[in-house]
């Protein structure tokens, strides 16, 4: 496989493993039908299972010119009861992937942490579940992934560590080969009173010792380092991630919200974004995310099951 350099190849790229049964918790959003309806008429879906309240599916499907008939439109009462069923066809196996419509991202992950919960892994979730943004830019060369801008707010350097290990698995998933990591920071330098920094170095350390094979690691690094070696080489920073980055790994939540945003509002992006880690690959944006980009989002969690389930 080629490496995937533009979010439009991850559909073509997607349906080459042939279509798939979604299941979508809440799905009387209008994007999100609008979706399942290009993914279907692609070749991406073979069947998605609606759950929510039906009257509102069968009206926005209708708005849509949605046909129905392929689909299964199931009755809940409320999201949480839609979660649990969208959540329990996906990993009772009559779907390949689980997606949330219009009810809020906690109340998806909620369910889907009991589901991982549930399995036989000794009580325990086995893998940090974390969201990568795959965002393409015009300003940029290639694609852009970024972690975590949704799910883990304040990570310590251990979940730093499988958040890295879950990002790869998206990059492997796009073809990436030796995909390069950006340990983001506020400057270059480490300083004890910025913690960001000193876990940078230690993540970078780890890297040298062999902690992340198939990866390059770097940091601290402030954002313009990563983005561009002119930059850099003003600054005088040696870094052989420095204007060639892959993977933004984010020092908190808000830094990661906001880059991702920022990406999108004021540089004209587009994004795809997964949960990696769970058992069930779990495409994930903001419910006011267009359809193309929740159709991309789709593509991107079949493409990971290929790195994680190769069998399937």
């Amino acid at each position: 496989m080629m490496p995937v350099t533009h979010l439009s190849q991850i559909v073509e790229e997607a349906c080459r493993l042939g279509p798939v049964k979604v299941s979508v918790a809440a799905a009387d959003d209008v994007h999100t039908l609008e979706a399942i309806k290009l993914g279907t008429e692609a070749g991406l879906i073979s069947q998605a299972y609606l759950i929510g309240d039906v009257g509102r599916i069968v009206a926005a499907a209708g708005s849509l010119g949605l046909d129905l008939s392929s689909h299964q439109v199931v009755e809940a009462a409320d999201d949480e009861t839609a979660s649990r069923l969208a959540t329990e066809q996906a990993y009772g196996g009559d779907a390949a992937l689980v997606m949330k419509g219009s009810l809020p991202t906690a109340c998806l992950l909620r369910t889907v942490l009991a589901a991982e919960r549930a399995r036989p892994m000794e009580g325990q979730v086995k893998h940090l579940l974390s969201h990568v943004a795959v965002i393409e830019v015009p300003t940029y060369h290639k694609l852009l992934l970024v972690t975590d801008a949704g799910m883990v707010i304040a990570p310590t350097l251990e979940e730093k560590v499988q958040m890295i290990e879950n990002a790869w698995k998206v990059a492997k998933a796009l073809g990436l080969v030796e995909p390069k990591v950006a340990v983001i920071a506020a400057v270059e330098t480490v300083n004890p009173k910025m913690p960001a920094t000193v876990e940078a170095r230690q993540l970078k350390e780890m890297a040298q010792a062999g902690r992340f094979p198939g990866l390059v690691v770097d940091g601290p690094l402030a954002l313009d380092i990563a983005l561009s070696a002119e930059s850099a080489r003003y600054k005088g920073v040696e870094s052989p991630v420095a204007g060639d980055t892959d993977i933004f790994l984010v020092p908190t939540i808000e830094v990661g919200n906001v880059l991702g945003k920022a990406l999108l509002y004021l540089a004209h992006g587009k994004m795809a974004g997964i949960v990696a880690g769970a058992s069930v690959p779990i495409p994930l944006t903001s419910r006011s995310e267009t359809a193309e980009g929740k159709l991309h989002s789709i593509a991107l969690a079949i493409l990971y099951t290929r790195v994680t389930r190769p069998g399937a």
